[in-house]
């Protein structure tokens, strides 16, 4: 693994890393800020997914998540959005290809040789993670916006035995059914819907739901509320009676000026949850 930079934050460390991945079958890059209570001993996890034709540094240079992360002693990891490189595959369009991997494992040519971002996330990372860095990794939840929020859900969903809570900022609620999803998932999965109902978290959300408390905050003047459909995941929530919260914020877009606004909420709501497991 080599370090590309280390950066004092709020006590902490904010470094950036590129490792080798089997799985992508290339280099990957991801941030990760550790707070300074790791010093002491083994801290949890909060993920964050990131969206479309992000990369591992929108979140960490706009959200003004180290502040929240140190202040709540928890680590925080900030992967790629998708594998890259010249050997990678790549669309013209901004929603396809390098930096719109979906967080899903693609079975589709040109993209099965390196997205795979799903077991990424869920298997190669994680085990990095736990090797190199002073982290508790029986702790750990996840988060992100839009594509990553969907990410996210459809993750915690999937492994609710690994994750404390899960939460979401303008997430891509039902792909299934929305130009932002049916799109990738025709090139990454192929054109049988019934293998993309667990990349869907409404789908998910009425079907298998989520063990712990969920969080969505959602703008209300966000410019992409029809491609998003968060009525789709608000009324899966109510049917199932999900332990959550959807919050619907008038005036609010779907910039980071959104996600810096309630980022402190989401880290609290996180801290909570890491309260309620024994260290």
């Amino acid at each position: 693994m080599e370090i590309i930079s280390e950066t004092r934050s709020y006590g902490g460390i904010q470094g950036v890393y590129c490792h080798p991945s089997d799985v992508c079958a290339c280099d990957m890059t991801f941030g990760l800020f550790i707070p300074p209570a790791a010093t002491l001993k083994p801290v949890p996890l909060l993920w964050y997914l990131s969206g479309l034709t992000c990369t591992h540094a929108n979140a960490m240079e706009k959200a003004g998540a180290q502040a929240h992360a140190a202040k709540h002693g928890f680590a925080l990891v900030l992967p790629d959005t998708s594998p890259r490189g010249a050997a990678v595959a790549n669309d013209p369009g901004f929603d396809l290809g390098q930096g719109a991997g979906f967080y899903v494992n693609a079975v589709q040519d040109p993209w099965k040789a390196h997205y795979r971002m799903w077991d990424y996330i869920v298997d190669e990372l994680p085990l990095l993670l736990a090797a190199h860095f002073p982290l508790d990794m029986t702790r750990q939840s996840i988060s992100g916006h839009s594509m990553g929020g969907h990410g996210a859900l459809t993750i915690a969903m999937a492994h609710p035995e690994r994750f404390q809570s899960v939460s979401a900022f303008a997430p891509i609620s039902h792909p299934s059914r929305s130009r932002w999803g049916r799109k990738q998932f025709m090139a990454y999965l192929g054109t049988e819907e019934s293998d993309w109902a667990k990349h869907d978290s409404s789908l998910q959300m009425r079907d298998v739901g989520f063990d712990g408390p969920v969080l969505i905050d959602q703008g209300g003047a966000d410019q992409f509320l029809d491609l998003l459909m968060p009525e789709a995941l608000a009324q899966a929530m109510f049917k199932r009676r999900q332990n959550g919260q959807f919050r619907l914020h008038p005036g609010y877009d779907h910039s980071y000026y959104f996600i810096s606004s309630f980022f402190e909420d989401h880290a609290q709501f996180h801290a909570d949850a890491f309260s309620a497991v024994p260290a």
